[in-house]
């Protein structure tokens, strides 16, 4: 898997339309990316929650990680709608997978200590899009509001 992500970024020739689990995990990795920089600050915190998170849910090390949040930055900044992320997360992952992404991306957005509205409408986009439930949204903003 990290050859494919290395090869993705040396190449740019990764498309949106990648699929399997390296789609499902560039466009986690881009949703959060989003999310971190929803507030137009993307703080230090931001950053170190995106990494671990992202470690943690694709069990990455240092080096796949660094290619996956590079690779995911530059289609962060190239997209021009989140719909070509949200429809490899829906195409690519069950019920539960989508509800963990929320949580991931919660987790990041209250990394800084704060929630800015720009972070929380981008959460509420998303979810909408990737089908989950208002309830289960709401249920994992609450589950994550203090562990920023």
């Amino acid at each position: 898997m990290i050859g494919k992500i290395l090869d993705m970024l040396a190449s740019r020739e990764a498309s949106p339309d990648t699929s399997g689990d390296d789609g499902r995990q560039l466009a986690s990795a881009a949703l959060l990316v989003e999310v971190a920089k929803a507030d137009a600050n993307f703080s230090g915190d931001e950053r170190t929650a995106l990494l671990e998170l992202l470690r943690s849910a694709f069990s990455l090390d240092d080096e796949a990680l660094l290619a996956l949040e590079a690779l995911a930055a530059q289609r962060s900044d190239e997209a021009v709608s989140l719909h070509e992320f949200t429809r490899q997360i829906v195409q690519n992952s069950g019920p539960e997978e989508r509800c963990h992404l929320i949580g991931l991306m919660w987790q990041v957005a209250y990394a800084d200590g704060r929630l800015d509205k720009y972070e929380e409408h981008l959460i509420r986009r998303v979810a909408d899009l990737i089908y989950v439930s208002h309830s289960d949204m709401m249920r994992l903003k609450h589950q994550f509001r203090g562990a920023g």
